[in-house]
Order: structure tokens, then C-alpha cells, then sequence
């Protein structure tokens, strides 16, 4: 009976806050379908560990998002590099969707920071939690929040200078965000 009505709470719960999860796990991994996979291998971890967990999953969730995220991203860093070899850049030709362009190029350049600058960005910014929020999520101090912040909207800026289109708007999202911190 305690089993079914923790499925069930757990079930409430992500009827609740699942979408949110999602968009995190989209904006860590740079895709949704690759966000709904790193969403479903969380799951899985809080099910196994559903036993020791009191109160709210959110807290475990975020940080086992973040974690899954990281272990992929250092999996996948020497086939990221050998990658750009193969991929030729076209030029793009601006049209009506050029805010999903830059939104597009956004989360890529995001791919593009090591997983801490790239967690804290994505924690503070657009899952919009406060510093001492997003220092006791990772488990660090706000000081290294802040220091990874602002290392990561510095590379940030330096990599969108690279970008030929839209180049102004993306100066402008990244220096609103910086205004924030």
C-alpha cells in the first residue's frame, strides 16, 4: 500500500513539474529527445532510491539531471572535437524564423562551455534560481556560482563574436543575461 501511493505521489509530482524538468534536461543536453533521455535515466535513479528519498523529488531529480548531464558530456568531449571536422558550416540566410535561429544557436553555444559554466548558466538563467538556490543544488559555495557564471557569460560572449548572423541580438541576450548575476 505505501509503495502504490509513493508511485502515486510520484506520479502527481511529475504531472506537476515535469515539463519544467524537461525543459531543463533539453537545455543541459542541447535537444529535447536527448533531454527526454537523460529525464527518463533520472527517473529511473530516483525510482531505485524512491526508498531513502523524504518529501520532495525535485531537489534529487535537478541534481541527477545535472550529474547525467556531465558524465555524457565528458563521454562525448573527444567525439565533439573530432566532429567539426567533418561538419562544413553553411551560411545561413536570414528569414522569419531567426529568433528560433538564435534560441537554436543559443543552446548550442551552451554545448559548447564545460558542464559546471554550462549548469550554472542553465540553473541560474533560465531555470531562474538564485545564487545560494543553485550553490546548495551543486553542492558548492556561492562564490564558485558566481565565478562559474561569470566565467561561463564571458566564454559565452567570446564564442557568439564568432557568429556572422544575428550577432548584435546575441551580444544583447547574453549581455541582459549577464545584468542579472
Amino acid at each position: 500500500m505505501a509503495e502504490d501511493q509513493r508511485v502515486e505521489n510520484l506520479e502527481e509530482f511529475l504531472a506537476r513539474r515535469g515539463q519544467a524538468l524537461l525543459r531543463t534536461a533539453a537545455l543541459l543536453t542541447g535537444s529535447v529527445q536527448a533531454g527526454e533521455d537523460l529525464l527518463q535515466a533520472a527517473i529511473e535513479r530516483l525510482l531505485r532510491q524512491r526508498s531513502r528519498l523524504d518529501g520532495d523529488p525535485e531537489g534529487y531529480l535537478r541534481r541527477t539531471l545535472c550529474n547525467l548531464a556531465t558524465d555524457e558530456f565528458r563521454r562525448q568531449s573527444t567525439w565533439r572535437r573530432k566532429l567539426h571536422l567533418l561538419q562544413a558550416e553553411a551560411p545561413a540566410s536570414p528569414d522569419a524564423t531567426a529568433a528560433v535561429d538564435l534560441r537554436d544557436a543559443l543552446v548550442r553555444l551552451l554545448g559548447q562551455l564545460p558542464p559546471q559554466q554550462r549548469t550554472v548558466l542553465v540553473l541560474r538563467y533560465w531555470e531562474q534560481l538564485n545564487g545560494p538556490e543553485t550553490a546548495e543544488l551543486l553542492g558548492c559555495s556561492e562564490y564558485a556560482v558566481k565565478s562559474a557564471a561569470s566565467r561561463g557569460l564571458r566564454r559565452l560572449r567570446e564564442l557568439a563574436g564568432g557568429l556572422q548572423r544575428d550577432e548584435t541580438q546575441l551580444h544583447d541576450v547574453t549581455a541582459r543575461t549577464g545584468e542579472e548575476s
